[in-house]
């Protein structure tokens, strides 16, 4: 999987800008993938150059014009042979909290746990973050998206419990 098959995944449903697509990279996908957003718009352009994408110039009243992206016969195919191909093993994204939390003995309690705190924080933000998604478009969404939600927020539930049972034997090792 790259950019490349999440974007033509995107544009199968529905005709997007560029603006948009980074939003929803930001969104719902930062969830399962992890993207580089200044290699959004190079990627496009490279698209579009192979003629898998096209872009329709939609003028606007007082405002820039805008770029609407649609996917071609051949990007369908593409993304097709993406589909039908073999699962690609899941990876860890990079995660310098992980490295941090690894190399913790060497800081002390203290910081541990002051990591710890501002992970459970911003995992919390973002579980609720998705659980408000989910809850706004559940109605509109196919089943193996629900799923795919649905794995996404046991994930945070689950990262969430794990951080608040190391809070606490952080916490009873630092009063020792």
């Amino acid at each position: 999987m790259n950019s490349q098959d999440v974007i033509l995944g995107m544009l199968m449903k529905e005709s997007l800008t560029g603006y948009e697509i980074k939003q929803k990279l930001e969104d719902v996908f930062s969830n399962f993938y992890s993207s580089s957003y200044g290699t959004i718009y190079p990627m496009l352009t490279r698209m579009e150059k192979e003629e898998l994408i096209t872009k329709e110039i939609v003028l606007q009243d007082g405002k820039p014009n805008k770029n609407v992206l649609n996917i071609t016969d051949k990007g369908r195919a593409c993304f097709n042979t993406y589909l039908e191909g073999p699962l690609e093993g899941d990876s860890i994204k990079k995660s310098d909290f992980m490295m941090r939390l690894y190399f913790g003995e060497f800081v002390g309690y203290d910081k541990v746990i002051i990591w710890l705190k501002q992970v459970q924080e911003d995992s919390q933000k973002k579980l609720n973050q998705l659980c408000e998604q989910y809850s706004l478009h559940k109605d509109e969404m196919h089943p193996a998206q629900i799923i795919c939600i649905q794995i996404g927020i046991e994930e945070y539930k689950a990262k969430l419990e794990t951080i608040a049972q190391g809070l606490l034997s952080m916490e009873q090792l630092d009063q020792e």
